[in-house]
């Protein structure tokens, strides 16, 4: 026993602690029982892995029989393989970071407490998603961080457009949690067990179709939590929370969960052909969609939110093709290219005095040199450039795109042009050039450039330092490699130093340029620029139907004129009949009396009619 319910208790502790008593705390010792609880967490984490003496086959810890109904028997049990290892690794420790970053960020913020709070509630149903043994256990942790993301979102309650946000978020991640919900059932039916082991024993052998139902029921919640088409809305919003959320949930956790639950359940999909060519198809055209987006947004934490829907994109395109490993790197490297691309655009906009438009800011390479620097290792990675982290996951999934379809490898190809233009975009306009905002800028504190410079590291050299394919070995489907591999690596490096340099032209050799650009462009340039009127086609087709339908059937129609018109009918016929009832009370007793003889008469009147009736009966 590795006792792993440590791992997600400490988190949970520190929720407690900050949730019931942070109130009245200071701040230093808000910070600390936020932070040590997570750090201790990770630092278990590292025991854990240590002392294992192997991650092939999962270790499974049962702790009590949570459900027991019938044929129905779901226990609460964790399990730790090389998947979940590498999930751990990567939810505690870039967590951690997140935790100590975010006490510079939010010092001078109200709600520090309850900020903290809601962080190590996240954590901990993070960490119990990627602990569970059994699909009901995972669906604990994927409706938790639904939660946290919800009032983590909403954190500025008294913004409206950060209420509205949360609710998105909580209203769309809905649709695929039902989806999920539905997929449990399914797997309930066909395996008559929700536990990992004994479904993807059993999966093999089960009709196509029933998989590929249960594989596409899956995809709908993934799609909904790891925002891919169609339900990617709710993440751009979502930038509405303080940006440290942005990074532990929106770049670097939360959203990877949908990626994970499709890895974890590899077995399911790679028996349905038509389920894996779903995936595939949702991630490349999001990917490719989102990217166009991102070329035309100035809102630095936007640029950034499109950036994570277009990778999201390339995980599924890594997953869909029977990449698994290959999307889980990307999973991996991501979390540490995203979260410092994020955390910088936070450094960035302290320094800028919370000034968010990139139009607003320029020249701060200067003023911010870590900042600077450490975005420019970000930059390099989501880049693809050689040798940094995403080089190494990119080109793992173009390569298994490939191999399964060579027009997806070079749409994604294409796509990773436009993701190193537009990040390379952001990071000229923000640094070179003038100063163009407010204010005097300045560099962030320790607490925050500290995390930045570890990120930096990591997306530098986290590609080979850890290599995924190699650790999971033959868990999932080992990529393509050789000669014709090789030759896919220098085209997608072109593709991506041609975007820089692009960027690099428009952006300080030529700055004017764009702006030409983009006149030229006309309606084209509109319709991206506004995010191809997305929300505003599902306001008009889904959300105002919605609500008027509401009101007009559900309000109206059958609460009004059903339900209130049988409680009124109800209470004006007892009204009607009080009010001829209320006669027969006049208070006169010789009246009482008189309907008292009345009513003897009449009873013995129908009393002799009875028994007349009885005696004839008898004879």
């Amino acid at each position: 026993m590795q006792n792993l319910w440590i791992i997600p208790a400490l988190p949970l502790l520190g929720f407690l602690v900050n949730g019931i008593f942070g109130r009245k705390m200071p701040k230093l010792m808000v910070s600390l029982t936020a932070v040590l609880s997570v750090v201790l967490s990770f630092a278990y984490v590292l025991f854990v892995l240590s002392s294992a003496k192997s991650l092939d086959q999962p270790a499974v810890e049962h702790y009590f029989t949570w459900i027991q109904s019938g044929a129905f028997n779901v226990g609460f049990d964790y399990q730790v393989d090389k998947l979940t290892a590498i999930m751990l690794l990567v939810v505690t420790g870039i967590g951690s970071l997140i935790h100590i970053y975010s006490t510079g960020y939010m010092a001078h913020e109200e709600g520090y407490w309850r900020f903290f709070a809601y962080l190590n509630l996240f954590m901990f149903f993070m960490l119990n998603l990627v602990l569970a043994a059994n699909y009901l256990l995972v669906f604990v942790g994927w409706e938790g961080v639904g939660l946290c993301s919800y009032l983590l979102i909403g954190f500025y309650f008294t913004k409206k457009s950060a209420t509205d946000a949360g609710n998105k978020a909580f209203i769309v991640n809905r649709i695929g949690d039902f989806g999920v919900a539905l997929a449990m059932f399914l797997i309930f039916i066909t395996f008559k067990s929700l536990d990992f082991h004994k479904v993807f024993a059993l999966a093999p052998g089960k009709p196509v179709a029933t998989l590929t139902a249960i594989a596409l029921l899956l995809l709908v919640g993934a799609a909904g939590k790891s925002a891919q088409l169609p339900l990617y809305v709710w993440l751009p919003d979502a930038m509405e929370g303080p940006t440290p959320v942005s990074a532990l949930i929106h770049a670097a956790t939360m959203v990877t969960a949908g990626v994970y639950l499709c890895a974890r359940s590899s077995v399911i999909f790679v028996h349905s052909p038509a389920a894996m060519d779903t995936v595939a198809m949702v991630g490349l055209a999001t990917a490719v969609f989102a990217a166009v987006i991102g070329l035309a947004q100035n809102d630095i934490k936007k640029v950034f939110a499109y950036s994570t829907v277009s990778q999201l994109g390339y995980m599924f395109l890594g997953v869909g093709v029977g990449a698994f490993s290959a999307g889980v790197w990307h999973l991996v490297t991501h979390a540490f290219f995203k979260a410092l691309l994020f955390l910088g655009a936070g450094s960035v906009i302290h320094a800028c005095h919370g000034e968010q438009d990139m139009r607003q800011m320029g020249g701060l390479r200067k003023y911010a040199p870590v900042t600077f620097a450490t975005l420019g290792c970000a930059s390099l990675a989501i880049a693809g450039f050689p040798f940094t982290s995403g080089f190494y996951s990119k080109d793992a999934i173009l390569v298994a795109a490939h191999a399964h379809a060579p027009w997806m490898f070079w749409v994604a190809v294409f796509t990773a042009g436009m993701t190193a233009f537009y990040v390379w975009r952001a990071y000229f306009m923000t640094f070179f050039g003038k100063y163009r905002g407010h204010g005097h800028p300045h560099e962030s504190p320790v607490s925050m450039t500290g995390p930045l410079v570890i990120l930096a590291a990591l997306s530098l050299a986290g590609g080979f330092l850890f290599n995924v394919p190699e650790i999971l070995g033959k868990m999932f489907q080992v990529e393509a490699e050789g000669a014709e591999a090789a030759t896919l690596t220098y085209i997608s490096v072109a593709f991506g130093l041609a975007g820089i340099g692009l960027a690099y032209f428009l952006y300080v050799v030529n700055s004017a340029l764009p702006d030409k650009i983009a006149s030229s462009l006309g309606g084209l340039y509109t319709l991206v620029y506004n995010k191809f009127f997305v929300d505003e086609l599902y306001d008009v087709t889904v959300v105002q139907p919605t609500v008027n339908g509401s009101r007009t059937l559900l309000w109206r129609g059958i609460e009004h004129y059903v339900i209130d018109g049988v409680v009124r009918g109800v209470g004006a016929n007892a009204l009607n009949i009080g009010g001829v009832l209320k006669h027969l009370q006049s208070g006169n007793i010789r009246s009482y009396a008189t309907w008292v003889v009345i009513g003897g008469a009449v009873l013995l009147i129908l009393m002799g009619v009875g028994g007349f009736a009885f005696a004839g009966g008898v004879r």
